[in-house]
């Protein structure tokens, strides 16, 4: 009898999640059908904003960047280094180690912290908070006497550049319209490129600088982007995802229209509200809550593996290796410094307009077919890499090392093109709306303490001290890219065009991976 009554109350719970799609699936498909430029003239405050948000990822990229290239910046070596047997200063291994585990350490304790400040007090006002302190961590860095307070400046600082990694995205993908969405969180990746190749512009400048403020002037532009995030942040719209949660549903109408042209109707302003009721309305029926513990249940479980591994991803396909510490393999591979430099400079600029690229091609290409075909093609780069580097004349064949250099860079473009944006996007995507900051916050943190395993096998794999591998680190991330080349096809859905509502049916009635792109809502509800 049990039995009976617990399917009798699934058939309910069923019936109305069904009846609370159709009753917002207009709204939806008017977001859906109109082009994106049209979509830019209805809501072009959502780019602005949503770039205002992701001003933060900068500093997290330009970070990550400056503190890896200073291991091949002359000043930076002869200030902290260590007089080798040929005359130089090198950094030792241990201290590249501890300065790169800086930031991924913090950005664990910091992503997984403001999850909580994010729900209770909002995007906007913790986004307030958050670059106040970054005010005051980076003259920590700036005024470091040696590498132990340089350290627990990266950690510090890394909490905070955490919270960055989170907010961005979640804001973008909370406040942009279905047909933006992809793009803007996509942003996140872009913002990211742009701190690596500012990072990579000032330590190419200062290469040749033999002072201390070759090292110190990079830590000092920091200041910039809080300065002006704070400048613009009292003007900013709240998330409307977040106020509906908060039952301001004035103010989440408020939000709306400022994001929105003044051409926009009342009407469909009221529209696109309703919708968001609708949809915090369905998780509601789906007796969503919102705790860590949530992620794990049910049908969140393979949302939260998704984000998850997508966000891994970034760490074992290789980004350690061929753009984090581009400069310093190139010098090892016999480059000149200025022209290791020169290389990475070159490197993110091509990331730059690959992600630039990315987001014309979301408007064409889906996410699934776009994420698996590069990724697969950037793990045979690896491959490559790592069998030029086989030869024993390898150092008196200058030619090897430049194609290796030249493959990266291919790499770098593709990479940035399609898994680097694209994991911003599905983060953005994939997770219910109640759940979505503890669900990103989840995968970064465990994104993160990857890196800190990278971070700390890389000095060893690459110093010339220790594993002296060189282009065979290749090999290693090649394996590892491999089998996220399996995960993807069995297991990365296609989410475009899909609203946040058709999302949750679909994970709820577990659909399966390779029919989300062509499944009918309709077809199911009519049985």
């Amino acid at each position: 009898m049990s039995d009976i009554i617990k399917e009798k109350q699934s058939d309910e719970v069923e019936a109305e999640i069904e009846q609370t799609f159709f009753d917002s699936k207009n709204h939806a498909q008017y977001e859906k059908d109109i082009g994106i430029l049209e979509a830019v003239k209805k809501y072009p405050k959502e780019v602005f904003w949503c770039s205002v948000f992701c001003l933060g990822v900068v500093m997290s990229g330009y970070d990550s960047q400056i503190i890896s290239s200073f291991y091949a910046l002359p000043a930076f070596q002869k200030r902290f280094g260590d007089l080798a047997d040929d005359g130089t200063y090198q950094i030792s291994a241990a201290w590249q180690t501890a300065l790169g585990m800086g930031s991924p350490i913090g950005q664990v304790i910091g992503t997984l912290g403001i999850a909580w400040p994010l729900e209770w007090f909002g995007r906007k006002k913790t986004y307030f908070v958050v670059n106040i302190g970054c005010l005051g961590l980076i003259f920590m860095q700036f005024f470091a006497p040696s590498l132990g307070v340089l350290t627990a400046g990266e950690i510090l600082a890394g909490i905070l550049w955490g919270c960055m990694v989170l907010i961005g995205p979640l804001y973008a993908s909370e406040v942009a319209q279905i047909k933006l969405r992809g793009i803007l969180t996509a942003m996140s990746n872009l913002c990211f490129i742009i701190g690596q190749f500012i990072a990579n512009g000032v330590a190419d400048g200062f290469a040749n600088n033999s002072t201390e403020w070759a090292y110190k002037v990079p830590f000092a532009i920091q200041w910039l982007w809080p300065l002006l995030i704070l400048a613009l942040l009292p003007f900013a719209p709240e998330s409307p995802y977040w106020l509906v949660r908060q039952k301001k549903f004035d103010e989440a109408r408020k939000s709306i229209k400022q994001i929105s042209a003044k051409s926009v109707s009342d009407e469909h302003i009221d529209d696109r509200l309703q919708l968001v009721i609708e949809t915090d309305k369905l998780e509601q029926e789906m007796n969503q809550t919102t705790s860590y513990m949530d992620i794990f249940k049910g049908s969140n479980l393979r949302r939260t593996e998704i984000c998850t591994v997508v966000y891994v991803v970034q760490v074992l396909c290789g980004v350690p290796f061929v753009m984090n510490y581009s400069t310093y393999f190139f010098e090892l591979a016999g480059l000149p410094t200025k022209r290791a430099f020169d290389l990475s400079l070159g490197g993110t600029a091509i990331g730059f307009a690959a992600t630039c690229c990315t987001g014309v091609l979301l408007a064409y290409v889906g996410r699934r077919p776009l994420y698996n075909t590069a990724l697969a093609f950037t793990t045979v780069l690896l491959w490559i890499i790592g069998f030029i580097d086989i030869p024993k004349n390898y150092f008196n064949r200058p030619e090897l090392a430049n194609t290796q250099a030249g493959l990266m860079l291919v790499w770098s473009f593709v990479y940035q093109l399609s898994a680097g944006p694209l994991c911003f996007v599905i983060n953005g995507e994939i997770p219910s709306t109640k759940l979505r900051s503890k669900t990103i916050a989840f995968a970064t943190a465990v994104q993160a303490t990857f890196f800190v395993a990278a971070t700390v096998a890389l000095p060893y794999m690459l110093n010339p001290g220790n594993g002296d591998l060189r282009g065979k680190t290749g090999f290693i991330f090649a394996a590892f890219s491999t089998l996220c080349v399996v995960w993807a096809y069995f297991r990365l859905p296609e989410t475009a065009d899909r609203s946040f509502e058709e999302l949750d049916i679909m994970f709820h009635r577990g659909v399966a991976t390779r029919k989300f792109k062509n499944y009918v809502i309709e077809a199911e509800a009519a049985i």
